[in-house]
């Protein structure tokens, strides 16, 4: 296996680099030898968005404290393949789960040892210091996968928090239009048959968006699919607090496994729920071929009356312009709902970031994930540069007036950096601190700027208090306390590897399911959802779905043990 530098030849390198006059900066090597030209690392992204060199202020941010250049390779179709057949992942590996594809990596020797002459503790220390209980589980991973004890550290995971005795914020957030549903007189909304009436009279009291277009309740988009459509099974853990698991969704509560294609079960359910909203000219007839980015505009345009989501709801259409015009989309849920909301460990979870076997300075590489683990690191990944988008005064953290607007909206042209806040936001997706762990640089807040004191000011337009006082509540998360929720307690629990044979049938069964769940939803009466959900239980049996509920079976099972010891 090829490795990078080793201690005694990065020591003679920075020795040289000194003597050409190269500057080593304090946040990090400035490689290159007697060059002054940036290093390009590549960052291969299981949940990037992009391709290509990283542009704008990160960009700069990265290059003036590194003199590093991030080259971001997302994880498109074969992208995974082609690079394990070169034996090169990348650079740095952000993982999006630590399934077969991660078992494979290690097995095949692709990932670098981060023991080997305390690479880790010397190039990444704030890492070292405080991550220790989410390097230990990457370490019982690497066991469970290598078996004879051999728990090399591989990585870590991402979303990893100072506290397990606290939960995360809550996104599953119903946003419906409030503006709407005051004028209606606030009627009472129970269930989703409530929920689905309450949208269509919304349609007919705004039927038009900002630009003349129509109106639907909601917009959907397939790009993150995966074993189901993916929002049609989040409308599920929204509305019953079941996680996905597999090829189904899990009870937090219960430890019962509902697989997808189950009689009356939950995804089956919500198919037919929103079979019923595009029947009724509620479901955008863009869903199943639109982008995200398109949907998202749709959003800011008040082209979409609800999302089960905050960030494809409220966060894009509660601008000035619509609260100056009376106009809101805030938390209204069904009184049965009960979302789910995710509890917060010290473990982290599966996003697990990596060091590639071949990287020729993993050191380097080591110091940039290092600083983003460090909480300047972290708030400037979410909030942008410090002192020009966010600073510290009397251990608070606070938003500047550019911090503000580009909070409010994402374009916002930054003062300092080529393009607009979105064109610089860190393309690699990167995962460290729970946004809603604590914040040691400051008195007891946290990395969410929802939550920090100096964002917690009176509301500034009517139609904001008039959701408080109506609800008596000040935040989203006061609100969705004082109803029905569910906890997914945080363990250590990660997916098993597949076999080959296993991935082969995966792929053709949850290929069938969301094909077939997309010509379910665009069903133009019950006759022809019932006969593309007859055809998605006899495809996927005929190639193999037993044997993927099984599998996902078992990973329930185990599952539950790990919550079961929590309580122990």
């Amino acid at each position: 296996m090829r490795k990078g530098l080793g201690k005694k030849m990065l020591s003679m390198l920075l020795a040289t680099s000194l003597v050409a006059g190269t500057t080593v900066a304090a946040t990090g090597c400035k490689f290159g030898s007697n060059s002054n030209e940036p290093i390009t690392l590549t960052v291969y992204s299981q949940v990037a968005n992009s391709s290509g060199l990283q542009k704008g202020w990160a960009a700069d941010i990265i290059k003036d404290k590194f003199n590093v250049k991030l080259n971001i390779v997302p994880d498109e179709s074969g992208t995974f393949q082609t690079r394990m057949s070169d034996g090169d992942l990348g650079d740095i590996i952000i993982w999006g789960h630590t399934d077969d594809n991660y078992a494979a990596a290690i097995k095949q020797g692709l990932l670098y040892d981060l023991e080997e002459d305390d690479i880790l503790k010397e190039n990444a220390p704030y890492v070292y210091d405080n991550m220790q209980d989410a390097l230990a589980k990457n370490k019982r991973l690497t066991a469970s996968i290598l078996g004879d004890k051999k728990d090399t550290l591989y990585g870590w995971g991402g979303e990893v928090a100072t506290s397990s005795k606290d939960h995360q914020s809550f996104f599953y957030t119903w946003d419906t239009r409030w503006d709407l549903y005051k004028k209606m007189g606030y009627p009472k909304v129970k269930d989703m048959n409530d929920m689905a009436k309450l949208l269509k009279k919304m349609q007919k009291m705004d039927p038009k968006d900002d630009a003349g277009g129509k109106t639907y309740a909601v917009s959907l988009w397939p790009d993150w699919d995966d074993a189901m459509v993916m929002y049609v099974k989040a409308t599920a853990t929204a509305y019953y607090g079941y996680d996905e698991l597999g090829i189904g969704l899990y009870d937090p509560k219960t430890g019962k496994y509902h697989d997808a294609l189950e009689e009356n079960g939950p995804y089956l359910e919500m198919l037919k729920w929103y079979n019923n909203l595009y029947r009724q000219g509620l479901v955008d007839p863009d869903s199943m071929t639109q982008t995200y980015e398109q949907m998202s505009e749709k959003v800011i345009n008040g082209g979409v009356l609800f999302s089960i989501f905050n960030y494809s709801g409220s966060l894009g259409f509660n601008t000035d312009k619509h609260m100056k015009k009376g106009e809101y989309m805030y938390c209204m849920k069904p009184e049965e709902a009960s979302p789910i909301v995710y509890g917060m460990s010290t473990l982290g979870t599966g996003y697990v970031t990596s060091i590639g076997a071949n990287c020729e300075y993993p050191e380097l590489a080591l110091e940039v994930l290092n600083y983003f683990c460090t909480p300047t690191g972290r708030l400037e990944y979410a909030y942008g540069p410090q002192d020009e988008c966010w600073y510290y005064k009397d251990k608070k953290t606070y938003l500047t007036e550019l911090g503000q607007a580009c909070r409010k909206d994402l374009k916002t042209k930054m003062t300092d950096h080529a393009g607009s806040f979105q064109d610089g936001q860190l393309q690699m997706a990167v995962s460290t601190w729970n946004v809603d762990a604590q914040n040691p640089e400051t008195d007891g807040e946290t990395y969410n700027a929802d939550n920090w004191a100096s964002t917690q000011q009176s509301s500034k337009y009517d139609i904001q208090e008039d959701w408080k006082k109506k609800t008596g509540c000040e935040g989203i998360n006061d609100y969705m306390e004082k109803g029905k929720y569910t906890v997914s307690p945080g363990t250590e629990y990660s997916a098993s590897a597949k076999s080959d044979e296993l991935k082969t049938v995966w792929k053709q069964v949850t290929d069938s399911i969301k094909n077939e769940s997309w010509n379910a939803l665009y069903a133009k009466n019950d006759a022809q959802f019932n006969k593309a959900v007859a055809k998605m239980k006899k495809d996927t049996k005929g190639y193999g779905y037993d044997k993927c509920l099984e599998w996902s079976q078992k990973e329930a099972a185990t599952r539950k043990s790990l919550e079961d010891q929590l309580s122990n």
